[in-house]
């Protein structure tokens, strides 16, 4: 590719992809180690990449592949990843009663989150955080879009039952935090956010 140096694909998509390995990872340090390893790799691979790639897309799937490869080896899936972290929020002018159901909410949203299936749980978190479409989304998991549809579904499907009888916390408490920015050496614009949508969005149910 090299149709712009490689300092500018840093510089534009470092901070997203940190973000994203500290969502699925839980663990800055890991977050640390294994953003680092993805410019890496995408460093030695990019002259080979297409004048038409997404860049982002290529390296969310890069990204993705070191998460699943970390989880597998560390064989810690089910214990070491908590909470995707929820944003703090202004008292609810509704009173403590309504926050308190709130925070119940989110606790019981963040538990689900993380014990689901990892292609579910990388899927929920690519498409509903992030935004990728699901040809990228199937790219990143080794499947087709259909079945990046369907991991996004069933683990929508799963958190909607968890939280049955419970008031959905507002999507932007589980999609914004306040996550670290990441290591401050990396110069240029911040990543693209994610367009406003609701994260319980029922589109992807179609």
């Amino acid at each position: 590719m090299g149709a712009q140096p490689f300092e500018t694909i840093v510089g534009a998509h470092h901070g997203e992809i940190y973000r994203y390995l500290r969502r699925v990872t839980s663990r800055t340090a890991e977050a640390e180690d294994l953003s680092q390893e993805t410019f890496l790799r995408a460093y030695r691979a990019y002259r080979t990449l297409g004048p038409e790639a997404n860049v982002r897309a290529w390296l969310f799937a890069i990204a993705t592949n070191l998460s699943r490869n970390h989880f597998r080896s560390e064989k810690r899936r089910r214990v070491a990843h908590q909470a995707i972290s929820v944003e703090p929020r202004e008292a609810d002018p509704e009173g403590p009663e309504h926050e308190a159901r709130l925070g119940e909410a989110r606790t019981l949203l963040e538990t689900t989150v993380q014990a689901l299936p990892l292609k579910q749980r990388l899927a929920f978190i690519m498409r509903k955080i992030h935004d990728l479409d699901y040809e990228a989304i199937g790219r990143s998991l080794d499947c087709s879009a259909e079945s990046a549809r369907a991991h996004v579904f069933q683990a929508l499907r799963k958190i909607r039952l968890s939280l049955n009888g419970h008031e959905l916390p507002p999507a932007g408490g589980v999609e914004r935090r306040a996550s670290p920015a990441g290591p401050t050496n990396v110069a240029g614009p911040g990543p693209r956010p994610p367009r406003a949508h609701s994260a319980w969005s029922d589109r992807d149910e179609a």
